[in-house]
């Protein structure tokens, strides 16, 4: 098992009587059903269906016997979520806070995990564990030392789960195109949610034209945003990599066109191989 500290992640906590309900109309995930075993990806969409923020659903219980959800959200992201989350608070009984001075996320993956909320993207994700901040540095030896942000992003890379702000642009991406309905961050029965006609359009009609999908890389990492085409024809962008593999935005008919045709792949001087 390897452990990482995500220091680039921060939770903000949405307590109250009222919390999961408030959240179950806003977001794309199933807040009702979450158990305290679980970290449940979720978005919160535009109206017109776009990622405005992505986040893990962790239910954390209190000592009024009332649980608040944690958002395990990228913390540069934080401020704008809170204010936006206030918009739609009305006269809710919910109280909506950053804690991430009071605590912080570790990823446990890698081998069999024990602790943690487990991570619902994927079966191999492994878990998450909010802790105490100032706990943080006396506990990651405990799990043999950190291993890095690198090496999470290389596990999660080698999975398919893709990071928002990377892989995939907040405010231009819909969640069938950061691959949310493929990874459990879309709960289609669960009634309404902000953005959630144009998200139920294109899972029922068919109509995702581009997906974060998984790449081998021949030859140097292409940066982040970087083009990729076929021949003379722009089909996507790169995404997030780590050593060999990598993910990339791809426009799907124009994908399988190239491949028919048995054209290759590039970005920069880098050939891409679709896996």
């Amino acid at each position: 098992m390897k452990a990482s500290h995500l220091s680039g992640r921060g939770l903000v906590r949405v307590g109250g009587a009222e919390a999961r309900a408030f959240l179950q109309g806003l977001v794309t995930g199933n807040v009702l059903t979450l158990g305290a075993d679980e970290a449940r990806w979720a978005a919160l969409l535009t109206p017109q269906g776009k990622i405005l923020f992505d986040f893990l659903m962790v239910a954390k219980s209190e000592i009024n016997g009332q649980d608040a959800i944690l958002l395990d959200v990228k913390h540069e992201k934080i401020p704008e979520l809170i204010k936006r989350l206030s918009m739609y608070k009305l006269r809710a009984k919910v109280d909506i806070a950053d804690v991430s001075d009071r605590f912080g996320v570790i990823a446990l993956y890698g081998g069999p995990v024990a602790e943690g909320a487990r991570d619902g993207r994927h079966p191999d994700m492994g878990t998450r564990l909010v802790a105490p901040a100032a706990d943080i540095p006396a506990l990651m030896p405990t799990f043999g030392g950190d291993a890095g942000v690198e090496d999470y992003d290389a596990h999660r890379i080698a999975l398919g789960v893709p990071e928002g702000g990377v892989d995939f642009v907040y405010g231009d991406a819909f969640p069938h195109e950061a691959d949310m309905d493929q990874l459990n961050g879309v709960d289609f029965k669960k009634g309404c949610f902000v953005g959630q006609e144009v998200v139920a359009r294109m899972q029922y009609r068919g109509l995702t034209r581009n997906r974060v999908m998984k790449v081998f890389l021949e030859g140097a990492r292409p940066a982040p945003g970087a083009v990729v085409m076929a021949g003379d024809i722009r089909i996507g962008v790169m995404g997030s990599s780590a050593g060999a593999r990598g993910l990339a935005l791809l426009r799907l008919d124009r994908a399988e066109e190239a491949a028919q045709a048995g054209q290759a792949l590039v970005s920069g001087e880098t050939r891409l191989r679709l896996t």
